[in-house]
């Protein structure tokens, strides 16, 4: 065959031409095109670097800066808390200053008020006195014939009402 004959004679010359194409080849991108190409990934590997070394800083700022946040919050949070407190306290003075005057203008009316009623029960106790004397001194009169005299009856009257 005609065919098989020829594979034999080309043999040779495709085998030199297919070593030329792939030294060809390899000059070309091994020592053309490799070098940019690795240029490039070691560009990108230290961009890589460079950022996640700037994340890291500003992770490390961040908490820096919440731990500053942290600090000013408990600090305004205690701020608040003894204001609280003081307002409380005056309130509580104030209010105690208050009861102190109300109790006071209280035990004046009160002390007024029994001073009234001791007078009202005096002049009632009196009032009470004459009548019963009187009473006393028209009964005796008419169930006796004894004379009475004012004097009398009154002291028996008061000797009356201080046992009852």
């Amino acid at each position: 065959m005609p065919q098989i004959d020829q594979i034999m004679s080309t043999y040779g010359s495709q085998l030199f031409w297919l070593v030329i194409t792939f030294g060809l080849i390899y000059f070309v991108i091994g020592r053309s095109m490799l070098p940019k190409i690795q240029g490039t990934v070691d560009l990108r590997r230290g961009k890589v670097a460079g950022d996640i070394a700037a994340a890291k800083a500003a992770h490390t700022r961040a908490d820096e800066i919440e731990e500053d946040y942290r600090i000013a919050q408990a600090k305004a949070r205690d701020a608040a808390l003894a204001v609280t407190a003081e307002a409380k306290a005056r309130g509580v003075r104030e209010a105690e200053v208050r009861v102190r005057e109300a109790d006071g203008g209280i035990a004046a009316h009160l002390a007024e008020a029994e001073a009234a009623i001791a007078a009202q029960q005096a002049a009632t106790l009196a009032e009470i006195e004459a009548v019963a004397v009187e009473a006393t001194q028209d009964i005796v009169a008419k169930l006796t014939s004894a004379n009475v005299t004012p004097d009398k009856v009154s002291q028996a009257v008061k000797g009356a009402l201080a046992d009852a």
